[in-house]
């Protein structure tokens, strides 16, 4: 039920600027013309608006050629980017009726001036200027004099933009701000703790502190130094931030909120639920998978729910669906063929907030002290900016990339569960806190633990600083309130409640102490009960995830830690890098059809293996299971002589580049390979950064950020990843997709550079002449089964394969009739003849029979390109 807000027209603001009044548009750009099948024409208009202190670069949306007034929707980027960003949704909701105003905003894109980080005085006046522009287009429908009806949305920096325009300008009408931030102090500055590499990034971001304001970039620099925030750097960032005029936003607001975000959690959409919905607003609270940690960001259905939100609150369409007032996004499970999640929505009729249907959990757990290591190193690790593009993702696959340092931490467990237990929210728990230093900072975390007590999962890969003062005097007693999270914890398993003193993502104190901390209670635990979960078949979103690259990662970071059972080593296979023997994996809900079955080859070292095959041959289900990802039906595989199992501690010799790495694109090459290798855990001087970058040859490149890079040197600083501690093994899938010639040439000198110190490279391609060139030894699979397995010159120069010149073409039941005579493996037709392996047959016999069956021959002689010698093994190998 939509809540009338009495309207205030805001005066129309005009300035001077010579003789020039209000907006003063500078460069008004052509229209243009979006094309797509079926759907109206969007028109494009490109515009510089003149803002004091800036010029701000703009684009509008229409759709169709009539004059009818529509509302209108100012659309907002995310930091760090600019219009462009959002163009696809633009067009999209032009397409569904709206006018539609993007923009960058200040020090983004084409557009002037300085960051403000959403400064009222600038940044939010300059979306009540783009209202008045809008006031005046005629094809804008209009409330009042100058007030145009308008919505906004955005995501993360344009979120934040929606809800400040909502609270300082009366005339927008909606809002739907997606993952982003109520009060910036409090998500920077969580309960008083530095968050030092979110607050990192956005300072690289924009460009560099020189880009920001001069007090921005001045309180940031005083509170990277000193480790924690003051007051005045709180009060700075509040100002700027939706809370400080939450009273004010009085429109219906449409909440998206990312579960996998360590930067802007589920508590900032929960504070601003809470409070529009008090205003006297409609207010709908959406959970959706992604986040800033990455993750599925359900692009269609978001933008789909945003549009009928608007449909419903500007067009005034009564049968516009909104959805419900609460919804969240589940993983429904995994698809065994293709490792893809299946997503699900659970959702009720009101809004639940964070502490609803809680349930007591007991836990157990002595007093125990820990200490706060000095210079706060080795931090624990939860999550890292933008470093596996999806670590939280792990926790829905049953996975955890968590690590806790012994002596750094307090832990207290639950009893085995007897049933499911739905966490929905934010748990909470009282300890009694003491330290020799007068003060603490703790990072407080849920796990879910398996029933083995050792595989641990970290939901969402969240913590909760806080930073607790007054412990001159003794200990004192405090609610801790954990983070926010939907997960569901199954029979058996137990809930571990840890307290550690250090975190890699925030600033702990750099001066040693001593923490005590004793339990004063149950774990509350709440459930949102009344939440119903769609049925699969409603629903389907699936996502593309990196588990290879981030399992890999998980694996180096375990080595230490995990131990799952496994045949003894091989001594005789000590100083073999890979022996596969008799490997076989049925495909899913499968008795008899086979992935791979009874594949066996041996690599040495030094070796630069080919591993070859058409699509479905089995290549990539093999490296999966090299990689410990999956678990072989039959067979094994040993590297050095020890058999491959999931997080197998052997994988720490193994560096893998699967489907591409995810970087920080505001941070140099050499920063990112750095952030990366602290986020394994392994000491510094195990990464061998230096001799990586030589072999990859990046140059003065690594200097520069990675959002400068040509495709080649992102693949080349890819590889240097998986070449981090210069692994005895390293696996390369496709490393020169969407590479022109001369990079794929520099992709070739980096794989043979790398070999050359008698380390072991295995690379799957589809480019047949490279592998030709690049390549020692060769795998040939087709079907699941080894075709051919040898030197390059071995398999391609064996004198086996002839190539016939003809004076036509040869009719194809001729060549079937080639194929099948006595000491002939195969014939296959190709652009320059027809290509036939001998297997028993010589070249005499194979000219007298050729005349038989009156082929007009041009030609006979060897043919030694792998191509062909690929094609007719396959081809022999199908017959």
């Amino acid at each position: 039920m939509e809540i009338p807000t009495p309207r205030r027209p805001r005066p129309r603001t005009r300035w001077l600027a010579g003789a020039a009044a209000a907006v003063l548009l500078l460069g008004a750009g052509t229209w243009t013309a979006v094309a797509s099948d079926g759907a109206p024409t969007v028109h494009r208009a490109d515009r510089i608006m003149e803002m004091p202190g800036a010029r701000i670069d703009t684009s509008y949306f229409t759709a169709g050629d009539d004059d009818r007034r529509r509302p209108a929707v100012l659309l907002g980027h995310g930091f760090g980017g600019s219009k462009n960003d959002v163009r696809a949704q633009a067009e999209k909701l032009a397409r569904d009726g709206f006018a539609v105003l993007t923009w960058s905003a200040r020090g983004f894109g084409k557009s002037t001036g300085t960051i403000g980080l959403n400064d009222p005085a600038h940044e939010v006046e300059d979306v009540s200027r783009m209202i008045d522009w809008l006031a005046e287009r005629p094809e804008v429908q209009r409330d009042a004099e100058g007030d145009p009806r308008v919505g906004m949305t955005g995501a993360s920096y344009g979120g934040a933009i929606s809800l400040l325009g909502a609270g300082h300008d009366p005339r927008v009408d909606a809002i739907a701000p997606v993952i982003t931030y109520w009060n910036l102090a409090d998500s920077l500055f969580p309960e008083g703790v530095f968050k030092k590499l979110w607050a990192g990034v956005f300072f690289t971001t924009g460009g560099g502190c020189d880009t920001f304001e001069k007090q921005l970039c001045e309180m940031y620099e005083r509170v990277a130094v000193a480790g924690k925030p003051d007051a005045a750097a709180e009060q700075l960032l509040e100002e700027r931030s939706p809370s400080a005029v939450g009273d004010r936003i009085k429109v219906p607001a449409l909440i998206i909120q990312g579960q996998t975000d360590s930067l802007f959690p589920l508590a900032q959409s929960d504070a601003m639920a809470k409070t529009i919905k008090a205003n006297g607003a409609p207010v709908a609270v959406d959970w959706m998978a992604g986040g800033h940690d990455g993750g599925n960001a359900e692009t269609t259905r978001i933008e789909s729910r945003i549009s009928a939100w608007f449909d419903h609150y500007l067009t005034k369409d009564a049968g516009a669906d909104t959805g419900p007032a609460f919804r969240v996004t589940r993983t429904g499970g995994v698809d065994s063929t293709d490792g893809r999640a299946t997503l699900r929505g659970a959702s009720r009729d009101s809004y639940p907030g964070l502490r609803s249907g809680t349930t007591a959990v007991p836990l157990s757990g002595r007093t125990q002290t820990f200490g706060n290591p000095a210079g706060a190193s080795p931090p624990a690790i939860s999550s890292v900016p933008g470093v596996g593009a999806g670590l939280s993702q792990l926790s829905s696959f049953g996975m955890g990339l968590a690590l806790d340092h012994p002596g750094q931490s307090a832990r207290f467990d639950s009893r085995p569960l007897d049933r499911p237990l739905q966490i929905t929210g934010s748990p909470t728990v009282r300890v009694t806190v003491g330290s020799d230093t007068g003060e603490a900072v703790l990072f407080g975390k849920v796990y879910d633990v398996g029933p083995d007590g050792r595989r641990q999962v970290l939901p969402s890969q969240l913590v909760a600083p806080v930073r607790i003062d007054g412990l001159e005097n003794g200990g004192r007693t405090v609610e801790l309130t954990l983070p926010a999270i939907d997960h569901q914890v199954e029979p058996g398993h137990r809930l571990r409640v840890v307290l550690a003193s250090t975190d890699l993502a925030h600033a702990s104190p750099v001066t040693p102490a001593t923490y005590t901390v004793a339990l004063d209670g149950e774990l509350s635990v709440p459930t949102a009960p009344g939440l119903a979960t769609a049925t699969a078949t409603l629903a389907w979103w699936v996502w593309g995830l990196p588990l290879a690259g981030v399992a890999i990662a998980g694996a180096l970071l375990f080595t230490a830690r995990r131990r799952v059972g496994a045949p003894a080593p091989d001594p005789a296979l000590a100083d073999v890098p890979l022996q596969i023997t008799d490997l076989s994996k049925r495909y899913a809900k499968s008795v008899d059809r086979y992935a791979v079955r009874d594949l066996s080859f041996r690599v040495e070292r030094g070796q630069v293996l080919g591993l070859l095959g058409p699509n479905g041959a089995g290549k990539t289900t093999t490296l999966r299971m090299l990689m410990g990802l999956i678990t072989p039906d039959a067979g094994e595989i040993r590297v050095f002589g020890h058999a491959i199992r999931p997080g197998a501690p052997v994988l720490s010799h193994v560096g893998a580049f699967v489907e591409g790495a995810g970087f920080l694109p505001h941070l140099s090459g050499r920063d990112n390979l750095e952030l990366y290798w602290q986020a394994t855990g392994r000491p510094a001087e195990d990464s061998h950064i230096e001799e990586a970058l030589e072999i990859a040859g990046l140059g003065d490149a690594l200097a520069r950020a990675v959002r400068t890079y040509s495709q080649g040197m992102r693949q080349r600083l890819a590889i240097a990843q998986a070449m981090l501690g210069l692994p005895d093994l390293l696996i390369l899938d496709e490393p020169t997709n969407g590479l022109d010639p001369p990079q794929i040439r520099e992709m070739r000198d980096v794989m043979i550079r790398y070999a050359a110190a008698g380390r072991t490279v295995i690379v799957s391609s589809h480019l047949l002449s490279e592998v030709e060139q690049t390549c020692t030894h060769l795998v040939v699979m087709d079907r699941g089964r080894l075709v051919q397995a040898g030197p390059v010159a071995e398999i391609t120069g064996s004198g086996d394969t002839v190539l016939v010149t003809t004076a036509g073409e040869v009719p194809e039941p001729v060549v079937e009739k080639i194929g099948s005579l006595p000491g002939i493996g195969s014939a296959i037709r190709t652009d320059e003849g027809l290509l036939v392996r001998l297997d028993g047959a010589d070249t005499n016999t194979l000219v007298t029979e050729l005349v038989r069956l009156d082929v007009t021959l041009t030609g006979v002689g060897p043919h030694r390109r792998l191509e062909d010698a690929f094609l007719t093994l396959i081809s022999g190998a199908s017959a």
